[in-house]
């Protein structure tokens, strides 16, 4: 006979503990640690097979032809690109985003696309009611797509339904609102996230059936719930917004039949969501007077390269530890960069405030926008102008080297595109329709800059 156990889990990163406590030792929260009960088999039963023998697994070898895997297009190019190339039949999908920031008009606009390239597809809602998903459809033009839609979050009742209708295609939103009455917890709680996601992917995989999965996330922008969710599914999705902006981010953070960090680019209208052919657009300022302060870096998201415009103002400052701010960029690599150019070049960044930011509401992470934030900073502190229709580009080391970055070609050949005449690079780019600067140090760098203003003046 099964016996119950109970046990203490943080809702919030699912850390668990033999006793309440009022803050999680885990993630910090308070009060999210709460009484979960379920039902244990008795000792040694899983290891000692007293009701049945495991099976033999058989075993396969790694040589022989496997075809790739069929993708399904829904019809909108950027949310295709941030899945690697459209959804995979059989895979499981986790989207999260903070409220608000148009998850489900995202996906009832893939679900129409879907409907309307002759795919079916069943939308579970357990957040809303079926009048006010008929509502954002009637917002966004998509009431003739032949969408099946319900609201319901019983487990039980959502998995034979779905058995018996056969869908090509299933979005759920939400996993947290789902619950299984073969659990004792409540709805929303880690066990039962954990027990519907489980459910949900195996049904994906036993019936090649393309499922997308809502998440909730926490204050700190990871998804809610237990993090071994994320490890289930194929694909975890994020969708960003910087706030007082309507230029929306698919991000993929992982993705088990595409690259990682590739990125569909969205700009939220009176419509919907509108796709971003070119992203770079958006992320560069329309200003075409010289102006100190700005570079324009050419970066790789994923696959696709984009340019994007980085900010920068140095000005004095009164205070015994003067400031540092910085919007779309790592704080860490600011200070990083801010030590490297002090002892490398012989600037005086100690004695200034320092303010970077990122245009558009792009968030940067790789290392090749080091070059463009430090000619961005010396630009400011030395006021004078970078060229214009110039990209730069390149890893800055602590030895104040200029490191060379993958894909170079890709950055140039996007830059050309966009009408851009030169670049500030590192040693061994090249372009012949582009005016190329090689700089190898951070010396190089600043030379250049100071030799621009004075050409200039």
């Amino acid at each position: 006979m099964a016996r119950t156990s109970e046990t203490y889990v943080c809702q919030s990163c699912g850390n668990v503990t033999a006793k309440w406590a009022g803050r999680c030792d885990a993630c910090g929260e308070w009060n999210t640690i709460e009484l979960e009960i379920a039902e244990a088999p008795p000792p040694g039963a899983l290891s000692s097979g007293a009701k049945a023998k495991g099976k033999a697994v058989a075993f396969a070898s790694l040589a022989g032809d496997t075809a790739p895997e069929p993708r399904i297009l829904s019809g909108n190019a950027e949310f295709d690109r941030a899945c690697g190339g459209g959804l995979v039949t059989g895979s499981a999908l986790l989207i999260g985003g903070d409220p608000g920031v148009g998850k489900s008009t995202l996906l009832l606009q893939v679900a129409a696309g879907l409907a309307n390239a002759g795919h079916s597809v069943a939308y579970i809602s357990g957040e809303e009611a079926a009048a006010q998903i008929r509502l954002r459809a009637q917002r966004l033009g998509v009431t003739k797509a032949p969408v099946n839609l319900a609201a319901a979050t019983s487990l039980r009742d959502i998995l034979a339904t779905l058995k018996s209708e056969k869908p090509d295609a299933v979005i759920i939103d939400s996993i947290q609102t789902l619950w299984s009455d073969a659990l004792p917890a409540a709805p929303g709680t880690v066990t039962q996230v954990r027990a519907c996601a489980q459910e949900l992917v195996r049904f994906a995989k036993s019936t090649n059936t393309a499922v997308m999965l809502v998440g909730h996330v926490t204050k700190d922008g990871q998804i809610a719930g237990p993090r071994v969710v994320e490890h289930m599914v194929d694909a975890v999705l994020y969708f960003e917004a910087e706030t007082g902006r309507d230029v929306r981010i698919l991000r993929a953070v992982k993705n088990r039949f595409g690259a990682a960090h590739e990125i569909g680019v969205f700009e939220m209208t009176a419509g919907g969501l509108a796709e971003v052919a070119n992203p770079s657009s958006l992320f560069l300022a329309e200003n075409e007077a010289s102006i100190s302060g700005a570079a324009v870096f050419a970066g790789i998201e994923g696959t696709r390269p984009v340019l994007v415009e980085i900010q920068a103002l140095v000005s004095p400052s009164s205070l015994a530890a003067p400031r540092r701010a910085v919007v779309g960029w790592d704080s860490a690599r600011l200070s990083m960069l801010l030590a490297v150019l002090d002892a490398r070049t012989g600037l005086d960044f100690g004695r200034h405030d320092v303010f970077l930011n990122v245009a558009g509401g792009l968030r940067i992470s790789e290392p090749a926008a080091d070059l463009a934030a430090a000619a961005a900073l010396t630009s400011s502190l030395l006021d004078a102008p970078l060229p214009q229709r110039c990209v730069v580009f390149g890893e800055v080391a602590l030895s104040g080297a200029i490191r060379p970055v993958n894909q170079s070609g890709a950055r140039l050949k996007e830059a050309k595109k966009l009408g851009f005449s030169g670049a500030l690079v590192p040693a061994g780019a090249e372009d012949d329709a582009l005016t190329i600067r090689e700089a190898e140090t951070l010396a190089d760098l600043v030379g250049f800059i100071r030799a621009e203003a004075t050409g200039a003046s």
